[in-house]
């Protein structure tokens, strides 16, 4: 899997259809040689030497001549002779920033290392692990670069450490998580870009000679970019194309850059923003960097997408609910909103269980005397004017209807009216004399206290311990703003944007550990913060508050291109819908429903017969697909028709589950038919009309739509394999 050759000085890492090559000369500086299809185990030293632009290299006798510049480097300083983007800064007590690590020593061992504090991919069999220790003699600072290959998965995870072993304080200003440098700029830069309520949205952009810079300032991973960046062969489509792309394993403020020189090479890096981070490394100390997932294709985005959601669903994932089917929810949110009233809640859990859901979910508004945004966050304990018996006793009315149950959350927030803020107005997230701003009614809780951990530990824990409680979703509606901690020196407010991170990881490490059974619910406003560091302790992310089915194509869209399905929460809402009005057909909401995590978010005791008798026909529908949906293989297809139509496919050994979607009708149209993809050619698959297909005809002609004679027109099919 990786392989050294000490003549050449090349370390191979080589997956099921990867090659990644990285090679060390003869001063002992490490450069990058290649990262695409698999190659042969062999060490092309000769790559080197034969970059044009890299014609003063390595010439020992001439090395005032040697220009770092000139050479694709592994993991470039700051301020040398490369006076490109770099990888790194530090700042020493001279008050200098010039680094020069050196290759030092390597190691190569099979398995993965737990992150000191951080999430990262799991430990597996397939890992093997390469560190390479580089020494800054000078300065006494020893860098360690980790590559774990992940061989059948055919991924790359990287992340640096940074070990002071002199007597006075380093100050890291930057510390990458990952960097590749690619001899060519004729790519594409994709990102996954948007807003609250319109998030994950595919965005391309061909390269030229500028500074490309994709990141968040928001203290998450924000709506407005997910934490990946990838770059694409000009023409790369579902099926064919090389992509190179990278997805952080971090929850914080982050930076994907490209960067294209005048040499029309370009270097691609992620990690932590270094705009809001700093960190005073002390001696004898050691700071670790987030972990930074890479994985190329050969074979266009499907590729990319299906390596990711094995990955995941494999090494990321808590295990126990990996590849444990979902279950179908109520949520009380655009049913009751803040106005809960006990008889009706129960109303809506029993004819929600009549039409076949399986879990009810209390939404905002039971605990404090929270009637609004304006009150109670940090009072968790329940509104007895709501609840007049306890919200224990509420649960057991549900448990007895034959409900699991599920609770919303806010943990890390704070409202001026609370009990909490009366008793701690320093634990907010605040500087000293200058305004906090008032944002959705509270303010962030200052999660780099530990006092401020601990409480939430304990507050919940007794929560979650008293209550039988089966699912938990997990809120963060606003931004961190005038960032500072009362507990911080002033030396180290330039470290809050993390702690206050690690603060977090460490709260839910420690609930996630206490409570395995409840399953955790990502939330940030929807997909705030839907991000691999999210998804190692919360199996699952409220993908969008954006219910509309028209809006949620592309959200879904964007949102498989790196997450696994079983990831990704779908729910049928209101119409006319909450968020922008457009009313759709209660079998269009359920299609789009069904390419994740399946619920609703409406008032199912207010559906006409009609309605309701649609609502159990779905219920009825998703559970017999639901395996396939939720661990089976998700395609993305071709439609013939832009932006207008929307496709996909699920497919596992017993069926295959085709959805289309067509946003507008258009007159005098020929009819149109949708190919299949990845079907055994040989089988017989049975359609739901009774007739008969082979896998070959489904792939070759594919399944004629019906005559579309509305807007928001859908249809789904269920192919049942046949057994030969």
């Amino acid at each position: 899997m990786i392989y050294f050759d000490e003549q050449t000085g090349i370390f191979h890492l080589q997956g099921r259809k990867t090659s990644y090559l990285i090679q060390r000369n003869q001063q002992n500086h490490l450069f990058h040689l290649f990262w695409g299809s698999r190659l042969a185990k062999r060490f092309p030293d000769y790559l080197l030497k034969e970059i044009k632009r890299a014609s003063y290299l390595a010439d020992t006798d001439h090395i005032k001549e040697y220009k770092l510049e000139r050479l694709p480097q592994e993991y470039p300083a700051f301020g040398n002779s490369d006076l490109r983007k770099p990888a790194f800064q530090l700042t020493y007590q001279n008050g200098t920033k010039i680094s020069d690590f050196r290759y030092h020593s390597h190691e190569v061992y099979s398995g993965k290392p737990k992150l000191a504090e951080l999430p990262s991919l799991r430990d597996s069999e397939e890992c093997q692990t390469l560190v390479i220790h580089l020494i800054d003699a000078y300065q006494r600072l020893k860098m360690r670069l980790f590559y774990t290959l992940y061989e059948k998965s055919d991924a790359i995870t990287r992340h640096t450490e940074l070990e002071n072993l002199g007597d006075s304080i380093v100050e890291i200003d930057q510390l990458n998580s990952a960097c590749v440098e690619l001899p060519t700029s004729n790519l594409e830069l994709l990102h996954l870009g948007g807003a609250w309520a319109r998030e994950v949205g595919i965005q391309r952009t061909p390269l030229s000679q500028l500074n490309y810079r994709i990141e968040s300032l928001r203290g998450g991973s924000s709506h407005e970019h997910n934490p990946f960046i990838a770059l694409l062969e000009k023409g790369t489509n579902e099926t064919s194309g090389k992509v190179y792309s990278m997805n952080l394993v971090y929850s914080g403020n982050f930076e994907a850059t490209v960067d294209v020189d005048q040499q029309e090479a370009l270097r691609m890096q992620i990690g932590i923003n270094s705009a809001t981070f700093g960190w005073n490394l002390k001696p004898q100390m050691t700071f670790v960097s987030p972990e930074a997932v890479l994985i190329f294709s050969d074979q266009g985005l499907q590729e990319i997408s299906h390596k990711y959601h094995q990955l995941y669903q494999n090494h990321l994932l808590t295990p126990r609910f990996a590849k444990k089917e979902r279950p179908i929810v109520v949520n009380s949110w655009e049913a009751s909103y803040f106005d809960l009233k006990e008889q009706e809640l129960v109303d809506l859990a029993q004819r929600s269980k009549e039409l076949g859901v399986e879990m009810f979910v209390l939404d905002d508004g039971w605990f404090g005397q929270r009637n609004d945004t304006s009150s109670s966050l940090g009072d968790w304990f329940v509104d007895r004017k709501k609840f007049p018996e306890g919200l224990d006793a509420f649960i057991k009315k549900i448990k007895t209807i034959g409900l699991d149950f599920g609770l919303w959350v806010e943990p890390e927030m704070i409202s001026e009216d609370s009990d909490l803020y009366r008793v701690h107005p320093d634990w907010c997230v605040e500087v000293p004399d200058r305004l906090k701003s008032y944002s959705r009614g509270q303010w962030v809780l200052d999660l780099v206290n530990p006092a401020v951990q601990n409480y939430l530990i304990e507050t919940l824990t007794k929560l979650f311990q008293e209550q039988e409680i089966d699912y938990i979703k997990w809120d963060w509606n606003r931004s961190i703003t005038e960032a500072g901690s009362n507990v911080l020196p002033a030396a180290q407010q330039k470290e809050f944007y993390h702690r206050y991170i690690l603060g977090l990881y460490r709260v839910i490490e420690e609930l996630t550990s206490r409570f395995p059974e409840i399953l955790f619910e990502n939330c940030a406003g929807g997909g705030g913060r839907n991000d691999p560091g999210m998804l190692y302790y919360m199996p699952q992310t409220w993908t969008s508050d954006d219910t509309d089915a028209i809006e949620r194509l592309s959200i879904q869209e964007g949102t498989s291109l790196i997450y696994p399905p079983i990831t990704m929460g779908c729910h049928v809402s209101q119409v006319p819908n909450h968020q922008i009005g457009r009313v759709t057909s209660l079998q269009t909401r359920g299609v789009v429903a069904m390419q994740g995590n399946f619920g609703y978010e409406l008032d199912l005791t207010k559906l006409s017969q009609a309605e309701q008798a649609g609502v159990k026909e779905q219920t009825t529908c998703f559970k017999a697909i639901r395996k396939t949906v939720q661990l089976g293989e998700m395609y993305r297809l071709s439609t013939l028709q832009g932006t207008n139509a929307k496709a996909w496919q699920f497919i596992d050994e017993s069926q295959v589950v085709v959805s289309y979607v067509q946003v507008q009708e258009k007159p005098n149209l020929p009819s149109k038919r949708l190919k299949l993809v990845a079907l055994d050619a040989d089988s017989c698959y049975e359609l739901p009309n009774g007739d008969h297909r082979f896998g070959d005809e489904l792939m070759a002609f594919g399944l004629a739509i019906d005559t579309v004679k509305e807007d928001f027109f859908s249809q789904q099919w269920v192919l049942r394999k046949l057994e030969e």
